[in-house]
């Protein structure tokens, strides 16, 4: 599967909120890394005030490790207008074998 930069997709605050509450509650193992596409990134870093990502652990209602993201001003503040979810997990899209997936 080739990315094609519009994988990753918005949800709502309270799905975020479920998602990195889940994660803080079970403390499961760890996920190699998530894939987001250039649209949401841009998206959260076109933000008035934005300066860069968080990103929060979280775990979906499958079990399923998922990472929230939401963009951060200058004063360390998590700006909550957008919050992004929908990557693609590794293991599953890895690509080739590299010192940060195998």
């Amino acid at each position: 599967m080739a990315f094609n930069g519009t994988e990753g997709g918005e949800i709502t605050l309270q799905e975020g909120a479920d998602l990195t509450s889940q994660y803080r509650s079970e403390n499961p193992n760890e996920t190699k890394g998530h894939f987001f596409g250039r649209d949401i990134l841009t998206q959260l870093l076109q933000q008035e005030g934005c300066k860069g990502i968080r990103m929060y652990y979280g775990v979906d209602k499958a079990g399923k490790k998922e990472l929230v993201l939401v963009g951060a001003d200058a004063n360390e503040n998590d700006i909550l207008d957008l919050v992004a979810d929908l990557s693609l997990p590794c293991p599953g899209v890895c690509g080739n074998a590299n010192v940060l997936n195998s």
